[in-house]
């Protein structure tokens, strides 16, 4: 089973992807196209043309997981973009959370890390 951690490098690719691309075709995309190693552990995220479609992609050391989510009915509306041009962008685990369920990953959230001092009421 592959969990979503806090630890979890994220990316998201910005632009659409041929579904019919397996494991081996995403991994492709990855390499050439986001510019990062399908080995090195992050998880990989891609929508299909008309976005009604999410797909995962991870490796764990074994082997590699590939997940799909379709809806039954709507569009993931908020795929995030990149503002530099880049291909891809980096999320948090929660916000992709959020935008598995249908939400704005940008909705704003509690910061990942913040330091807790022991006695000190919030």
């Amino acid at each position: 089973m592959m969990q979503l951690t806090p630890q979890m490098k994220i990316l998201v690719a910005v632009e659409p992807v041929d579904f019919r691309a397996g494991i081996d075709g995403l991994c492709r995309k990855c390499r050439q196209v986001l510019c990062s190693d399908p080995l090195g552990g992050a998880v990989f995220v891609f929508r299909n043309r008309r976005a009604t479609a999410i797909k995962l992609l991870s490796y764990d050391g074994q082997g590699f997981w590939l997940c799909q989510k379709r809806l039954s009915t709507g569009r993931f509306k908020h795929w995030p973009r990149a503002a530099d041009g880049s291909a891809s962008r980096q999320l948090f685990a929660h916000q992709l959370q959020v935008l598995l369920a249908g939400g704005d990953p940008a909705t704003r959230a509690a910061p990942q890390w913040r330091p807790v001092t022991p006695g000190v009421a919030a």
